[in-house]
Parts: C-alpha cells; sequence; structure tokens
C-alpha cells in the first residue's frame, strides 16, 4: 500500500495489470514513472484527468464527456484514479477486446450506476458526445441522427425499447452484437470509428 510515492510499482499492481492489460512489465513501469511526475501522489483528480482529455481534443469541449469516462474508470468512487485503475482505462479505451470495451461502455451509459441504462441516460451521454463533435462535421450527419435527441431516439429503437424502458448490460451488449448501426451511433466518431470496436474478437 505505502509504495504509491516511492517510484517503484508493487509486483501485485504489476503481474495484475500484465494479466488485464496488453502492456509489458518494461512498459508499465515507463507509465508509472511518466504517471508519477505528473500526479505525484499517485492518484490523478477529475480536474487532472479533464485536463490530459482536453489535450486530445484541442478544438472541442469533451469536458463533460471525460467527467462520464473518469466515473466509469473511478472503480472504488473516491473521486480519484489510481495508477491501475488510469492503466485499466487506457488500455480499455485503445485496445480491450470487444466484450471488455462494451461491459465498458454499458458503465459509461449507466449514469447512475443502478445496474440498467434508461433513455435519459442514453441522451446525456450522447449529450456529452456532441459537444466533441464540431459544428461543421454534425452538419454532414444524417438527419435521423443530427441531434443528440435524435440519435438517443434512433439506438432507443434499435434496442426495440420503449421510452420508460430499461436496458441491462446483456440486452446492452447483445443488441450491440447484433447491430453494428447501435455501436456505431454510441461512439464519439460514428463516421471513422465504426470498425475500432471489433466486435468479433
Amino acid at each position: 500500500m505505502g509504495n504509491s510515492k516511492s517510484g517503484a510499482l508493487s509486483r501485485e499492481i504489476l503481474e495484475e495489470l500484465q494479466l488485464n492489460t496488453k502492456y509489458t512489465q518494461e512498459e508499465l513501469c515507463t507509465w508509472y514513472q511518466s504517471f508519477l511526475k505528473e500526479c505525484p501522489t499517485g492518484r490523478i483528480s477529475k480536474q487532472q484527468f479533464e485536463d490530459i482529455y482536453s489535450k486530445f481534443f484541442p478544438d472541442a469541449d469533451p469536458k463533460s464527456y471525460a467527467q462520464h469516462v473518469f466515473r466509469s474508470f473511478d472503480s472504488n468512487n473516491d473521486g480519484t484514479l489510481d495508477f491501475k485503475e488510469y492503466m485499466i482505462a487506457l488500455h480499455m479505451t485503445s485496445s480491450g477486446k470487444a466484450n471488455q470495451k462494451l461491459e465498458w461502455a454499458f458503465s459509461l451509459y449507466d449514469v447512475d450506476g443502478n445496474g440498467t441504462i434508461s433513455k435519459p441516460e442514453v441522451l446525456e451521454i450522447i449529450m456529452a458526445i456532441f459537444k466533441m463533435i464540431n459544428v461543421e462535421d454534425q452538419k454532414h450527419l444524417p438527419e435521423d441522427e443530427n441531434t443528440p435527441e435524435r440519435r438517443t431516439h434512433k439506438i432507443w429503437v434499435f434496442f426495440g425499447k420503449k421510452d420508460h424502458d430499461k436496458l441491462t448490460e446483456g440486452e446492452f451488449i447483445q443488441g450491440i452484437m447484433n447491430n453494428k448501426e447501435i455501436l456505431r451511433l454510441i461512439q464519439f466518431e460514428p463516421q471513422k470509428d465504426a470498425g475500432s470496436w471489433d466486435t468479433q474478437s
């Protein structure tokens, strides 16, 4: 436990991360050193996470999306991410297996953490995504998905749900596995990223 500031990654965390991510021991140790430089306390606050996220989207407003991403990875709800939570977040969003990514996507959309997704929760995430799509690109979206409300409605219809229905994790994952259109619609850049979550793997 007392290792967070010592500059060395505990064997236990190292082994767990090697098991759960694609990173090698050397890569993890390098990541850890740079993590400690940025976050000497060994933890990233929500504000720091938002700042890091903003660097990836200089021409957009990723703040609310970053807050949802942060929430979905703050597994112990303490308002910070430790190195392990941070690395799992990086792995999941960049190269995790399809079912892991879909489980993560479910937790992202399950805003209140109650184990089901409602239509207003989908709308909340889609609104956050729209803040990151520049206005010019929004103009080129199909008419039935060019506003957060329209896109949310389209997603909900694809899942075969009525307005006040709820989606379970199983229904969410199965629905996406059965319909690539849903996958495209729930992602940040639906035009470009449709293939990035290969649901065959």
